[in-house]
């Protein structure tokens, strides 16, 4: 994406970004946020501050090259802050900033919806799945 070019606006005059434009620079933004690594890293930190290692187990499953990137992402655009300590080894520490901890709990409340819609999603789809043996397609 051409971070150069202006972003399309809304047509709510409040907004200065429209995400439903394709060259608005908050799509990028939504994407760091609501992708699965993502989501899941804010709603990890949320709750504390982690070094790397740490935060890999409590996402259980995220490959360490994909934490990497997640993690970059998320600084760059200021919902992570990483903390290097002057120590031998040395020590990283990851912590979300003021913004990050706002977008974070926002992410939660979703994830605690879904989670509590379980029982609701399976049977849907037991459902759907026993249509015709093909889905309903």
């Amino acid at each position: 994406m051409d971070s150069t070019a202006p972003a399309e606006k809304t047509s709510d005059p409040d907004l200065a970004y429209d995400v439903f434009a394709r060259n608005c620079p908050s799509r990028t933004t939504l994407e760091h946020v609501t992708g699965r690594w993502g989501a899941l890293t804010l709603g990890a930190l949320h709750d504390s501050t982690f070094r790397f290692n740490e935060l890999r187990r409590r996402v259980d499953g995220v490959s360490e090259k994909m934490l990497s990137q997640t993690l970059h992402a998320l600084e760059r655009d200021g919902l992570v802050h990483r903390e290097a300590q002057p120590t031998n080894p040395p020590r990283v520490d990851y912590r979300l900033t003021p913004l990050g901890r706002r977008i974070a709990e926002h992410l939660l409340a979703l994830i605690h919806f879904v989670e509590g819609s379980q029982d609701a999603v399976g049977e849907a789809q037991r459902a759907y799945d026993s249509r015709d043996g093909l889905g309903g397609r």
